[in-house]
């Protein structure tokens, strides 16, 4: 990867006593649509107390269908991370799925996200906290709180003292449903020692039944859910958004669209204010 981001100043990108957000459409598009959602995010970004990180997939590389679309693909969207850096001034996030993929990426993005169904995945792990930047690992959808523990230890055994985060994105329930125990947050942070942020999005994805075997969603929940997070002690939000969800390449179903975030992110900040109080 030739591309290098610039040099910034070191920033605590999960801090544990302010609520942060990590926000962006679920897989990255065009210029257009990309600079589109990064600009509503750092215009949001002032009034988010731990600051916004801007986030999108180069790859999807875990699609229900195999024609699905999966995205730009390394270098194509690495280079437009770093063109959404450089407008907005945001910091980014993206997802890896193989261990020789952590390096260049590592080169642009700030902090690097391990997908759910990689969670347990030793070689993904170290090579992502070798590189040395934050690493935000999300719960697999059939593991306990307590489980992750070991996901995070592999992370820490090759980053040292880098940042590391995990994420709740709800648990597997019957067939094709998942549900939230608000209890996760605690259990997550006391086994994993780290900051604890809650998926709100994929928590309401409804996987296989969608158009053709897709994903489907219920993103009329994400606002109750994200909520009863805040209060129920998550440290951060995770939640992809678009501005036609309903167009969108990846995830539409279990998006929330733009126009809404800002209403959703002002409850947020208020229902954490007042439980720190």
């Amino acid at each position: 990867m030739a591309v290098v981001a610039p040099v910034t100043a070191r920033i605590e990108l999960f801090p544990a006593d302010r609520l942060f957000l990590i926000a962006g459409p679920c897989v990255l598009e065009g210029d257009d649509l990309n600079l589109r959602v990064a600009e509503r995010l750092a215009r949001l970004a002032e009034r988010v107390p731990g600051g916004v990180i801007f986030k999108a997939s180069f790859d999807k590389a875990n699609r229900s269908n195999v024609d699905a679309a999966r995205g730009p693909g390394l270098d194509e969207g690495l280079s437009a991370l770093l063109r959404i850096k450089r407008e907005t001034g945001l910091r980014v996030l993206t997802d890896v799925h193989l261990p020789e993929q952590c390096a260049p990426a590592a080169e642009v993005a700030d902090a690097l996200q391990i997908p759910a169904f990689l969670c347990r995945q030793t070689d993904l792990l170290v090579a992502a906290g070798r590189t040395g930047r934050p690493v935000n690992v999300k719960k697999g959808q059939w593991m306990q709180p307590e489980g992750m523990a070991g996901a995070v230890a592999k992370v820490r055994s090759a980053q040292g003292k880098g940042e590391v985060a995990v994420t709740e994105r709800g648990t597997f329930f019957g067939y094709g449903d998942l549900v939230v125990d608000m209890r996760s947050f605690v259990r997550l942070r006391v086994a994993c020692r780290a900051p604890v942020i809650f998926d709100a999005t994929h928590s309401v994805q409804r996987p296989g039944q969608g158009a053709r075997g897709s994903s489907g969603g219920a993103r009329e929940f994400i606002p109750v859910l994200a909520r009863a997070a805040v209060s129920a002690g998550a440290d951060g939000l995770f939640l992809e958004t678009h501005p036609d969800p309903d167009s969108a390449p990846s995830d539409g179903p279990n998006m929330i669209p733009l126009p809404q975030l800002d209403h959703l992110i002002a409850q947020a900040v208020d229902l954490w204010t007042r439980a720190r109080v």
